[in-house]
């Protein structure tokens, strides 16, 4: 049995070397697979179910076409798409989970997430989330008309890729402490996320006990993939 982790493919009509790769890995690695987890930023930006680009009816189809052959799907979201909904859910045959999941992998208690709600120190993009993330924002946001929305969101992208060329490597990086108390908190020694393009296994101390975290890689320069067994975890690259 072999369960796969990825996040932070980004995808966009601008990088079809991405998405064609993460169709490939769709249609040729996954279906061997007992499980696929996504753990955000799956697209770079996602205003609405009601968008249906091209793009998002191609991978939603693609993901549909790997549920029907019997391989679960689970979904967290990540800072670019938190917006995804039941809708394309439904049409791609896959799971949403909360923010923060607990699974068992291989008889491991081990914490899932995107990874976002680690960096606490960078305290704008924190102020920024909680801003988002609020249902009353979010209610407003998807009653403006969609071209209002597509304008909306390509600020947004520009002001966030802006405002991160100006911030330090450690401000965006994980803070050590809150992802040891959040491992305590789920009472887990095993951590997986993604979101700060930073692929590692590190070997931790969560009190006197051995614990790991694993972080996913993006897929900008090529497909990165972590392949769980009963032996253990791998960090695997694809590429383009």
């Amino acid at each position: 049995m072999t369960v796969l982790f990825i996040s932070d493919l980004h995808l966009s009509p601008s990088h079809p070397e991405i998405t064609q790769c993460f169709l490939r890995f769709l249609n040729e690695e996954a279906p061997k697979a007992s499980a696929l987890y996504v753990l955000g930023d799956l697209f770079e930006s996602w205003i609405g179910d009601d968008d249906g680009t091209p793009l998002q009816i191609e991978v939603a189809d693609a993901f549909k076409a790997l549920s029907d052959k019997g391989v679960p799907i689970y979904f967290i979201h990540g800072n670019r798409d938190f917006l995804v909904g039941k809708r394309f859910a439904k049409a791609s045959g896959m799971t949403l989970l909360p923010e923060h999941k607990v699974i068992d992998l291989f008889g491991k208690p081990t914490l899932i997430m995107h990874g976002d709600t680690l960096c606490i120190q960078d305290e704008a993009y924190q102020r920024y989330r909680k801003k988002v993330h609020n249902p009353f924002i979010q209610w407003l946001f998807f009653r403006l008309p969609l071209s209002v929305r597509r304008r909306i969101g390509e600020k947004i992208r520009a002001g966030s890729t802006k405002s991160n060329q100006e911030k330090s490597e450690d401000i965006m990086d994980v803070d050590q402490s809150e992802v040891l108390r959040v491992m305590k908190e789920s009472g887990v020694k095993q951590l997986i996320h993604g979101h700060t393009h930073r692929p590692d296994i590190h070997d931790i101390q969560l009190d006197t006990d051995p614990a790991q975290r694993i972080v996913l890689g993006d897929w900008y320069t090529q497909g990165s993939v972590l392949v769980c067994t009963e032996e253990g975890c791998s960090l695997q690259t694809r590429a383009f």
